[in-house]
């Protein structure tokens, strides 16, 4: 069941609700440039496993909204309160990719983790998605401001480049033309802004002290996008998180070892029932 639910006075998004009367919710949050389609076979595993699976689509991607502006990391964050808080949801599973991820710790912050009892962290682009001097695992910042450029010049060009390092086990051609699809459907300018925003946001660093709840860390080895010492910082920054590695994955280790993927987090999500 897909509907759109309102955040601000000019921004719906779009959610899809598969499965309510399920007995466990877990809601996703898409990584960047993507939308929630990109998480299809884990619904399709979890709802025959009797969960409640809600996809966002964040503003500027997917069938949401392409506003202007709002693509900084707190004003995403609030998007998720609107949609959380709306639906009166409550000891969710918040499970969210890459850039998603870096918005989830954000919203645990901000929000107190509200309606958020597990936390699942997948290839996530926090603390850092970029070097800093006091952070030297990141992306060269060199190579984000060349994504920037490439998105205004020739987007569709930057989308076939980052799905290229994307995967790190084989896909067939049609699914690569799927994924690259999934790009396309977000606007140009979202596209940028949220690039943008990993080059100065900082404070990721300080929300990762704050999660409270259990925080399960799911990343490849082989991740060319968000390095694997990204997932070793947030074990390290947040009490109560397990890191488990991905030996034969990349950034898309829910596609690359997908079973291994749903399993952990099939698992994880209804440990507590």
């Amino acid at each position: 069941m897909g509907y759109y639910i309102k955040v601000d006075e000019h921004v719906k998004l779009y959610v899809e609700d598969v499965n309510p009367a399920g007995c466990e919710t877990i809601v996703f949050l898409h990584g960047w440039p993507a939308d929630y389609t990109m998480f299809e076979y884990q619904f399709a595993y979890l709802i025959q496993k009797g969960f409640r699976c809600i996809g966002i689509d964040q503003r500027g991607f997917g069938r949401s909204d392409k506003p202007a502006d709002g693509y900084d990391y707190n004003r995403l964050a609030d998007d998720v309160y609107g949609v959380i808080s709306q639906l009166g949801l409550q000891g969710v599973t918040l499970a969210a990719h890459s850039t998603g991820g870096a918005i989830a710790v954000r919203y645990m912050a901000r929000h107190r983790g509200y309606g958020v009892a597990k936390l699942a962290l997948c290839a996530a682009a926090a603390p850092s998605l970029i070097q800093r001097p006091y952070f030297p695992y990141g992306l060269p910042r060199e190579a984000v401001e060349k994504i920037i450029r490439d998105t205004y010049t020739d987007r569709p060009a930057m989308l076939r480049d980052f799905g290229d390092m994307f995967f790190f086990q084989y896909v067939t051609q049609p699914f690569a033309d799927w994924f690259f699809q999934l790009g396309l459907k977000a606007a140009l300018w979202s596209t940028a802004a949220v690039a943008t925003t990993w080059l100065g946001e900082e404070k990721l660093f300080s929300d990762l002290e704050s999660i409270e709840v259990p925080t399960l860390i799911l990343h490849g080895i082989h991740d060319r996008v968000c390095h694997f010492s990204l997932g070793e910082a947030q074990e390290q920054g947040i009490r109560h998180s397990r890191l488990i590695p991905f030996c034969y994955s990349g950034h898309a280790l829910f596609r690359d070892e997908r079973d291994k993927f749903n399993k952990e987090l099939a698992d994880f999500a209804a440990k507590y029932r």
